[in-house]
């Protein structure tokens, strides 16, 4: 099994969403073209930082991989739905979970306090992130993305369009949830200058 075949086998929620909308057999011929795709995206980004494969191996290069075979075989607003649906299936269950966990006391107070040591790990400057960090107030964290791996590698993959869903991400995963506030204003992926996040205690 490929590095691609394995990335994609962690995608079941887009391979479900395919097999909704398309014959059982060319989902399994879109699938199997992508994975040799992904491969080929791997390789040519073979040296970037080991700290940027969270995002790129496992988010970035799958999704490009799986939208660029798709865009082969249909128009791409039909691509681009598929995509999109299977973002917000898939978010839909992690916000779910985190609504159940929001409800324990305490726990927005502990989700606020968790944003600051983890966007500066997962979303920090080795990750391929630049950011602007704003001063700690108490009940909420706020910061603005004004660079991004997503947006710079869904551009030079060709499609720079793929930026907007994992923008939306955000607001589909943490826009809900019990005693916290998330706030957002602009989009590196609607065309903004920045993605500005703001989490407040209700």
């Amino acid at each position: 099994m490929t590095i691609g075949e394995k990335k994609l086998k962690q995608k079941t929620f887009i391979k479900e969403e395919m097999d909704r909308q398309l014959p059982k057999g060319e989902s399994d011929r879109i699938w199997k073209a992508a994975a040799l795709r992904l491969d080929a995206i791997l390789e040519r980004y073979k040296s970037i930082p080991k700290a940027q494969h969270m995002h790129t191996y496992n988010f970035i290069f799958p999704a490009a991989a799986v939208y660029l075979t798709l865009k082969e075989s249909m128009d791409g607003q039909k691509a681009y739905g598929i995509i999109e649906n299977a973002a917000a299936a898939n978010c839909a269950e992690i916000n779910l979970r985190l609504v159940k966990l929001m409800k324990f006391p305490g726990m927005p107070s502990l989700f606020i306090c968790a944003w600051g040591p983890v966007s500066r790990t997962m979303f920090g400057p080795a990750s391929g992130f630049q950011n602007v960090f704003y001063p700690k107030k108490k009940g909420e964290y706020r910061m603005d993305i004004i660079a991004c791996p997503y947006h710079r590698y869904f551009n030079e993959l060709g499609c720079p369009e793929l930026t907007k869903i994992f923008c939306d991400n955000d607001e589909r995963t943490y826009g809900n949830l019990p005693g916290i506030r998330f706030c957002r204003t602009t989009t590196l992926g609607t065309g903004g200058e920045r993605c500005d996040f703001l989490v407040q205690k209700r």
